[in-house]
C-alpha cells in the first residue's frame, strides 16, 4: 500500500500510518480526522486502495525528470482541491479582485466572517468553510448570477448553493441589530463641507429595486415601470454611509411616496424626531 501525504501538516499522522496495517490505518485516520480538521481547517481525506488522496479531486500525474547523472526521478504534482483554488483567487491574492467579485475588500470580508465565526452564527462543515460559504452567498448577491452559474464557478452541487445562501441569509438577519446603526444628527460645529450645510439632518433616504421571482399570478404586481419583475425597498443612511433603517418587501408596481406615507406612518416604521429632518 502507498502513501501519499497532500500536506505538510499531516506529518504527524505520517508514523501512525506506516506503523499500522490497511485496517489499522482506516481506523486511525476516522478517529484522528475530525479533531485534525478543526485544528487545521484542512478538508477530510479519504482512504482508497491504493492512494491517500483528497475528496475533491484524484493525484495529479506523477512526472518523471531525468537528472544530470541519467537517472529518473520521480516528482509529485499534487494541487490542492479545486475549490480552494478558486476560493485563494477570489479573496486571497488582491483587494481589487475580492471588490470586484464580492463588493468588499479582503478586511471587511474577513471581519465578517470573524463575526459569523466567533458568534456561532455559522460553522465550518466538513468540506465547505465558512469564507466559502460567504463568499457564494456575497456572489449571489453582487451579481444576480443562478444557481447554475454559481455552483459551476464553486464547482459545487445546485443543492449546496442553494443551502448556503439561506444559511448565511439567516445568519445575516440574525446580526441585524448589528448592522443596522443608531442615527447621530449633523451637529452646527460640523465642518464636513457636504452635510454642514444640513444641521440636525439623521442622514438620507432613497428606494431600489431588487428583482425577485414571484409566481405568474402575482407578477403584475411586482412589474416596475422599467419591465422587471422586482421588490421597492426603501433605505435609509447616515453620513458614514451605514443603513440605519430598511423596509422590504413592496411591490415593484408601489410608488416612491405611497411607500414613503407607509413607514412613517406604520408603528415600527421610521420616527424622525421633532427638529431634525431627512434627506430625500
Amino acid at each position: 500500500m502507498r502513501l501519499v501525504f497532500c500536506s505538510p501538516v499531516l506529518c504527524e499522522l505520517k508514523t501512525l500510518c506506516y506503523l499500522v496495517k490497511t485496517d489499522a490505518c482506516r481506523t486511525v485516520l476516522t478517529r484522528v480526522s475530525g479533531d485534525f480538521v478543526r485544528r487545521h481547517t484542512t478538508k477530510l481525506l479519504r482512504l482508497e486502495d491504493n492512494y491517500l488522496v483528497p475528496h475533491f479531486q484524484p493525484l495529479s500525474p506523477i512526472k518523471k525528470e531525468e537528472t544530470v547523472s541519467g537517472s529518473s526521478s520521480i516528482q509529485h504534482t499534487q494541487q490542492g482541491p479545486a475549490q480552494e483554488i478558486h476560493l485563494d483567487r477570489l479573496v486571497g491574492k488582491t483587494d481589487t479582485d475580492c471588490l470586484v467579485n464580492l463588493r468588499m475588500d479582503r478586511n471587511t470580508f474577513g471581519k465578517l466572517c470573524r463575526m459569523f465565526r466567533e458568534l456561532g452564527l455559522l460553522r465550518d462543515k466538513r468540506f465547505v468553510c465558512i469564507e466559502e460559504q460567504v463568499a457564494i452567498f456575497l456572489g449571489v448577491l453582487a451579481h444576480h448570477k443562478k444557481n447554475r452559474i454559481v455552483r459551476f464557478n464553486f464547482m459545487r452541487s445546485g443543492h449546496t448553493i442553494s443551502g448556503y445562501v439561506h444559511k448565511v441569509l439567516k445568519a445575516v438577519i440574525q446580526m441585524q441589530s448589528r448592522f443596522i446603526a443608531k442615527p447621530d444628527p449633523i451637529k452646527e460645529d460640523c465642518v464636513d463641507y457636504r452635510w454642514k450645510w444640513f444641521k440636525g439632518c439623521l442622514g438620507a433616504l432613497d428606494g431600489t429595486y431588487i428583482n425577485v421571482l414571484v409566481p405568474t399570478a402575482n407578477k403584475p404586481r411586482y412589474r416596475t415601470r422599467k419591465g422587471q419583475i422586482s421588490t421597492n425597498t426603501l433605505a435609509a443612511c447616515d453620513r458614514y454611509m451605514c443603513f440605519t433603517y430598511v423596509l422590504p418587501g413592496w411591490e415593484g408596481s408601489a410608488g416612491d411616496a405611497r411607500i414613503l406615507r407607509d413607514v412613517v406612518t406604520w408603528p415600527h416604521g421610521l420616527k424622525v424626531p421633532i427638529g431634525k429632518n431627512v434627506l430625500i
